[in-house]
Parts: structure tokens; C-alpha cells; sequence
């Protein structure tokens, strides 16, 4: 890949004028009133694929938010990478507690701020800035298709069926994703793993209206008061999963497993420092990589109810709601876990209120081996960068189309991400560093060379 490092070098602020442009488009899928913004985005992008090369580019409707398809094609004979991505980003709320306005993107400290500027509008737009540079160059050593979506933040409920109906335009030998972390900027890694999700609302409801407190505090079931209790229940003094039936499927990693993975440096101090937190938790007889890797969890991702304005209202709530997660590890099946939670919350109920579960959305975990070329090629690409070999890891995260992927399409994911735990993602004052943002842009070319070259 002749003179790709040139290439960054002289194209390094019209890449990030134009990764801004599409920053400053706050395509919020978890928001129908962002609708026509995740319009403006999808058509961004196709004209970003046309401008770097493609040989078409379209908007495509799904039964959800539109779908971006690019490609060029070499030569029918040689591999294909389909690249996936998504431009939807997570609600920027609460804002009060950003330091600069999400969708305005500034660098600062040799980081991008801004809401989507890693997740993942920073780590796509390396593939399509790569791409260019590959076609610009006459450097393109296989076929490439792009499916870039808008409801990965909340899903991905559409997709499924786009690739069911889509299965010969996706048709593709491996699929190349950048949408996960690094270990550190100095300490590259692959990521080989990631848990499966299920999203659970539940809503308690006991009088058919709000009380006063004062005459019927004590006599009557309190909604939010017995939510609290039935959540605090739902794990035990080990940090275990209560729910029965929960751990059934779990697939339990070896001693030397274990081991293999504890190689992975992790300074606890500097963990909690970063986090400014006295001490970790989880589940008892785990290392905290282990247990974001390797272990099930349950947090509650949000609880309200009541009167929470400023000032006293002296209520009996009539209402109260949670948003609950579990993140699940291969072999653990998130429908049949949105069952096992939904008959064991409603069974912990005390008399005096009624239960109602939804289950939002979810998916499975995911496993990629490391003796595969496409994991093989990464490795290479990442070494020929940053000058040492990537460190197979397994991340906490979830990505559930990807195991979708395998199922319908029946191909394998290579995860091949640039961004850090540090970045934010999903939080106040998300960021992502240039030295990987272009790092990732010189990474995947290198890719695409090794891959070519190892299928040829």
C-alpha cells in the first residue's frame, strides 16, 4: 500500500471537514422526530461513497430507517469485503453535562468531541476514507461492498430482514467491521468476542392514581418502593443472577483459557483512577476483564417514577418503570432470556401491583476465530502500523446483527476496531483520538492487501 501514509498526510484536514459535516447531523434513530435527519445522513454518506470511488452508491429503503449500499467491483473473480457500519447515534442528553455541543465537533487534546465522532461515524468514515485513497491510487486489490445502516443504536430491528431479501447484492466473503475498541493507542488488539444483549422494560402499577403520602403512606403498596426491592433481588451477595434457568447455557471457558486471556495487560489502578471509583464489583471469582468478557451481567439502565421535579410533592406514586439490560455470552439465547426474566419478575412481585415486561430489543453473542485469514490479514495490517502484533480480546460490548450476519448471510465478521474505553461512547463528552482515527485509515488498506494476497 505505496504512499498511503502521504496520502493521510496531505489529505488530513479535508478528512476531518468532512467526517464534521456529517457529525454535525444529529441522526438520533432512537428519536422519531430526528426521522428526516437520518435522510439528510444516509444521503451523506451515499455521496461520500460516489466522491470516493464507488461504482454505485444508493439509498435503500428498509421497514425502518434507510439503508446506505455502495460498491465496486474489480474483478468478479477476486474476494469481496463487505464493510458494515452505521451513521445512527445515541441521544445526546443530558447535555448540560457536555463540555462543548454534541453535534458540533471540536478538537481538543488531540480528540475529536463530539457525539458520534467515535460511535461510529468517526471509526465508518476511516473505511470510506481508506477506500478513497485505494481507488485514488489504483490500489484496490479486491471487490467492496458498503451496508451502512441507521438502527444499530437501537437494534438493528430491520436489518435481519434486509438480508434475508438481499442476499446475493450482500454476497461477500467476509465482512469487515470497525465499531469495537483497541486495548490502548499503543496496544492494538482484535476483538474475537462480543456478549449478546436483552433489553427489558417493565412497568409496576399499584393505585389507579397518585396518593397523598401522608393519608395513605404505609397502607398501601408504593410502586416505586417495591420496584427497588424486586430489582435489588434480582442478584445475590456474589453479584449471581437470580433468575432460574439463567446460567443454564453459559458456555464456561477453561482454566487455560483464563489464563490465555489474563495475558492481556490491565492495570487495575489505573482503572478505577480513570473511572475515579475506590473499588470494581461483579461477579464473585472473576478478574474485571473476565467479567466484561466472558461473564452474563444485569444493570439497570434507567429507573424513574413519581414526582422528581425540583422541590416537595408528597405523593404515593401510581406508577414506576425501569429499563433493565442483560448482557449475555455465547450459547445464551436472548429470546429465551427475555422468558426466563419476564416469568421470574413477574413471579417476585409482592400483592398490590401489577407487572407488565417488554422486551425492547436484543441479540447474540458472537465468537471469531483466530486461525481464520481474515483474522490472520488484520493481525498483519495492524502489525505493518503500529509495529506489534494485535492481542486477541473479548469484548463486554454488543453488536447483535453480527451474529444475524452468520445466520443469514453465512458469513464470518472480522472486528477490526480503533476506539478506546476511554471514548465515551455513549455518554456525555463522547471523543475519539486523531492518531486513531488516522490510524485506523492506514490499518485498512493494509487489510485489504493481506486479504487479497492470502486468498489469491
Amino acid at each position: 500500500m505505496n504512499q498511503v501514509n502521504q496520502y493521510i498526510k496531505e489529505n488530513r484536514q479535508r478528512f476531518l471537514d468532512e467526517l464534521f459535516e456529517l457529525i454535525r447531523i444529529p441522526s438520533v434513530s432512537a428519536r422519531p422526530e430526528n426521522n428526516p435527519d437520518m435522510l439528510s445522513m444516509a444521503r451523506a454518506l451515499k455521496d461520500s461513497l460516489l466522491a470516493a470511488g464507488a461504482d454505485k452508491a444508493e439509498v435503500m429503503k428498509t421497514s425502518g430507517q434507510p439503508l446506505v449500499f455502495g460498491s465496486k467491483i474489480v474483478d468478479p473473480a477476486l474476494p469481496t469485503v463487505l464493510v458494515y457500519g452505521h451513521y445512527d447515534v445515541q441521544p445526546a442528553e443530558p447535555l448540560d453535562l457536555w463540555d462543548s455541543p454534541p453535534f458540533e465537533p471540536e478538537v481538543r487534546d488531540g480528540r475529536i468531541w463530539a457525539r458520534g465522532a467515535d460511535d461510529d461515524k468517526g471509526q465508518l468514515f476511516m473505511h470510506v476514507k481508506a477506500f478513497e485513497f485505494m481507488v485514488k491510487t489504483a490500489q484496490l486489490p479486491c471487490n467492496i461492498k458498503f451496508m451502512i445502516e441507521g438502527e444499530e443504536e437501537v437494534g438493528s430491528p430491520s436489518l435481519k430482514k434486509f438480508c434475508r431479501e438481499n442476499t446475493e447484492l450482500l454476497k461477500a466473503d467476509v465482512i469487515l467491521v470497525s465499531d469495537t475498541t483497541m486495548i490502548a493507542s499503543d496496544i492494538p488488539s482484535v476483538t474475537v468476542g462480543l456478549r449478546g444483549l436483552s433489553y427489558m422494560e417493565v412497568e409496576l402499577t399499584g393505585p389507579n392514581r397518585d396518593l397523598h403520602s401522608g393519608l395513605f403512606g404505609g397502607a398501601v403498596v408504593n410502586p416505586v418502593n417495591a420496584l427497588c426491592k424486586m430489582i435489588a433481588s434480582l442478584t445475590n451477595e456474589n453479584n449471581e443472577i437470580t433468575i432460574k434457568g439463567f446460567y443454564d447455557d453459559v458456555m464456561v471457558l477453561s482454566r487455560e483459557e483464563r489464563d490465555e486471556m489474563a495475558k492481556a495487560p490491565f492495570d487495575l489502578e489505573e482503572y478505577k483512577a480513570e473511572l475515579n471509583i475506590d473499588e470494581v464489583d461483579g461477579e464473585k471469582g472473576y478478574s474485571s476483564l473476565e467479567r466484561t468478557g466472558i461473564r452474563p451481567s444485569l444493570d439497570v439502565n434507567g429507573i424513574w417514577g413519581g414526582y422528581i421535579a425540583e422541590g416537595a410533592k408528597t405523593i404515593l406514586p401510581s406508577k414506576a418503570y425501569a429499563k433493565i439490560s442483560m448482557r449475555l455470552v455465547p450459547n445464551q439465547v436472548s429470546h429465551n432470556i427475555d422468558k426466563l426474566f419476564e416469568e421470574h419478575f413477574k413471579s417476585i412481585a409482592p400483592p398490590g401491583v401489577k407487572v407488565e415486561v417488554r422486551s425492547l430489543h436484543g441479540g447474540q453473542g458472537y465468537v471469531s476465530p483466530i486461525d481464520t485469514v481474515a483474522y490472520k490479514a488484520a493481525s498483519k495490517a495492524i502489525e505493518q502500523t503500529f509495529g506489534k502484533k494485535p492481542i486477541p480480546t473479548r469484548s463486554g460490548g454488543s453488536i447483535p446483527i453480527i451474529s444475524d450476519f452468520e445466520e443469514v448471510l453465512g458469513i464470518k465478521s472480522i472486528l477490526l476496531g480503533f476506539g478506546l474505553e476511554s471514548d465515551a461512547i455513549h455518554s456525555p463528552n463522547e471523543n475519539y483520538p486523531l492518531e486513531n482515527f488516522f490510524n485506523g485509515i492506514e490499518t485498512i488498506p493494509w487489510f485489504f492487501k493481506f486479504y487479497a494476497e492470502m486468498n489469491g
